[in-house]
């Protein structure tokens, strides 16, 4: 499926880019204003986004559909007016126009504006359903044909069982616009006089490139190529073979590369989310940060080092200034370092125990209360005189033995 994609471009800058691939754009709305579509990063299914078809009715293209009476037959008059119709827009030369429209198609007949869960039903239209006669999709596949334009598309990645899932963005490589197949409508709700205009996205199987990220991707149809000329034309108001052939996987170069998880968040829009996470130009990587930072530390350690080596030297560069003062010394002549401090260094701060110590000058001491010690009362011994019998244990052993 195709359930986010990428469409930060104004209308006229869409134009343009179509115009190139030989794709006219006679009408457009305004990049600005109520009427003009949603430009997003992460344009998701209810935003307002940019549409290229014919320019045919309402109804779509082809004769209008007759409104039949009671027995079965149309009115004379209302099937002349038809036919005159008809033959007046196969006159007239093909127009193509720009036109903002709402993801998730709203059938013509519904009567009430749907719920959201409704909607996201109808964001995505398998092509195998539109081989198949009948179905919702009957009158759109006929009439309302139509290119959903956009710059690229999100697909998630599943690991470790679903658990986590790894956003990755699909471009073109040649960075042109994406062309999507895709089919509109307009529906007018009851007790509502505006006119409500959606679409839907066709998917197809996966190509080879795509396999390992989803089995289904959006039908891509070339830039100004016939096969999207062909899913146009509004004289091919009938479903044929020939256009269900046209929904087949997409056959050019993609480029394909994994991108932030803040996409997965709708209502979060950067320019970051369609740049590879592993790039130099996004911002939002954090190795990329971490990378930067590594660098500087590089060049401080470089510059210590070369300091260190100076010293270890026992030299010093001498500047310009100081040599003009010496009067012999030119700039550039290295002289020995002298033990004296520099200047202009500022003091150490010495520690308290060394300032203490350091100090020759008695300190005047403070008269208070005397203080007692339990082991001692401060007085000392009185000297002993040696007695003529007292001698050492030792010695009185040796003269025994």
């Amino acid at each position: 499926m195709c359930g986010r994609y990428s469409l930060a471009l104004r209308p006229a800058q869409i134009r343009q880019m179509l115009q190139n691939d030989n794709m006219a754009v006679d009408d457009l709305p305004d990049d600005e204003g109520d009427e003009a579509p949603r430009q997003s990063y992460n344009f998701a299914p209810g935003y307002h986004g940019i549409v290229y078809r014919a320019e045919v009715p309402d109804w779509g293209a082809g004769p209008r559909r007759r409104h039949r009476n009671s027995s079965g037959e149309t009115p004379a008059e209302e099937q002349t007016r038809g036919e005159a119709a008809d033959d007046a827009s196969k006159s007239r030369p093909v127009k193509y126009k720009l036109q903002s429209m709402k993801w998730g198609l709203i059938p013509f007949w519904t009567k009430r504006n749907p719920d959201y869960g409704s909607m996201m039903k109808t964001i995505n239209c398998r092509d195998d359903s539109l081989a198949q006669s009948g179905g919702m999709w009957n009158t759109m596949k006929a009439r309302k044909r139509c290119i959903v334009v956009a710059q690229g598309f999100y697909e998630w990645l599943k690991k470790d069982g679903g658990k986590e899932k790894i956003p990755h963005f699909i471009k073109r490589k040649d960075g042109k616009l994406m062309c999507f197949a895709g089919l509109w409508d307009v529906v007018q709700y009851e007790n509502d006089d505006q006119k409500h205009y959606t679409y839907t996205i066709i998917t197809t199987d996966s190509n080879k490139q795509l396999r390992f990220l989803h089995d289904r991707m959006p039908v891509i149809l070339e830039n100004g190529s016939e096969d999207l000329r062909k899913w146009l034309d509004p004289k091919r108001h009938e479903w044929s073979k020939e256009l269900q052939s046209l929904l087949k996987p997409f056959e050019g170069e993609l480029e394909v590369y994994p991108v932030s998880k803040d996409v997965g968040k709708v209502g979060n829009n950067s320019p970051s989310f369609i740049i590879p996470i592993d790039s130099k130009d996004n911002k939002s990587n954090i190795a990329n940060f971490f990378a930067k930072g590594g660098k500087k530390k590089n060049v401080k350690k470089e510059r210590q080092s070369e300091v260190e080596v100076k010293k270890e030297e026992g030299f010093v560069a001498e500047d310009s200034k100081e040599a003009d003062k010496g009067g012999k010394a030119s700039t550039g002549v290295k002289r020995e370092a002298e033990e004296e401090p520099i200047e202009e260094e500022p003091p150490k701060k010495m520690p308290a125990t060394m300032s203490a110590t350091s100090n020759k000058s008695p300190s005047p001491q403070k008269r208070g209360k005397r203080k007692f010690s339990a082991t001692s009362n401060a007085t000392k011994s009185p000297n002993k005189a040696k007695q003529p019998g007292t001698q050492k244990i030792t010695k009185f052993f040796a003269n025994s033995s």
